[in-house]
C-alpha cells in the first residue's frame, strides 16, 4: 500500500508532497505511536523540528 501512497504523491507540473512517519512516546504508557502526514517537500525540514 505504501508503494501506491508514494506513487500518487508523485504528479507532474503540481505541487510536490511527501509522506512524513513521525514516532511519538506516550507520556502515561510509554508506548509510541506513529503519526502520518501528508505535506508539501518544501515544508518538511520545518515539520519534523517541531
Amino acid at each position: 500500500m505504501a508503494k501506491k501512497v508514494v506513487a500518487t504523491l508523485k504528479k507532474e507540473g503540481g505541487k510536490t508532497y511527501a509522506k512524513v512517519i513521525r514516532a511519538i512516546k506516550s507520556p502515561t504508557t510509554g508506548a509510541y505511536t506513529f503519526k502520518e502526514e501528508i505535506i508539501p517537500t518544501d515544508e518538511v525540514q520545518a515539520a519534523l523540528k517541531n
